[in-house]
């Protein structure tokens, strides 16, 4: 019975690590990321540009072979939903690093790099366990898909599909 109640919390324990959150935390709202010319912005404030549009936001890194792969996903992902925004955020761990990524991959849409890499501050604010992952919000400011990786393109294909009719 012990046993049977253990392995019952540990799957609870896991399922719940790994729910789809509806919103950010205010720890991840308030932390500021780099922006291409330098300046500090609050990742709300990234946030608020895009209100009243579907927003697509991808975690990644030059060095991430996984991320590397999945480009041409994203670059079909965008030319299938011209309508919707895309920002991409680096875990890079210099700038120089991220600037070569984006030039080198073409990536269209706005960048941002975290100060402190995958396990700092920002990193730990999203749950951040694996890269490339990807975020969608909605209209309405809402998260529709919160966790998803260079494998599960279908579901973001099917998420956006239903969130941009």
């Amino acid at each position: 019975m012990k046993k049977i109640l253990v392995l019952l919390v540990a799957i609870v324990s896991f399922s719940c690590s790994h729910a789809q959150k509806k919103s950010f935390s205010k720890e991840a709202l308030s932390e500021k990321l780099l922006a291409i010319d330098g300046s500090q912005v609050a990742f709300q404030d990234i946030l608020a540009k895009y209100k009243g549009k579907t927003l697509v936001i991808e975690v990644w890194a030059l060095w991430c072979s996984d991320c590397v792969k999945a480009m041409p996903k994203i670059k079909e992902l965008q030319a299938n939903n011209p309508d919707v925004a895309y920002v991409f955020i680096s875990m890079d761990k210099t700038p120089e690093n991220w600037k070569i990524g984006i030039e080198k991959h073409e990536l269209k849409g706005d960048h941002f790099m975290a100060n402190d890499q995958m396990k700092g501050v920002f990193g730990k604010a999203i749950d951040l366990d694996w890269i490339p992952r990807y975020i969608i919000i909605d209209k309405t400011g809402k998260i529709v898909l919160y966790r998803a990786i260079e494998t599960d393109f279908e579901k973001i294909n099917a998420t956006l599909k239903k969130v941009t009719k």
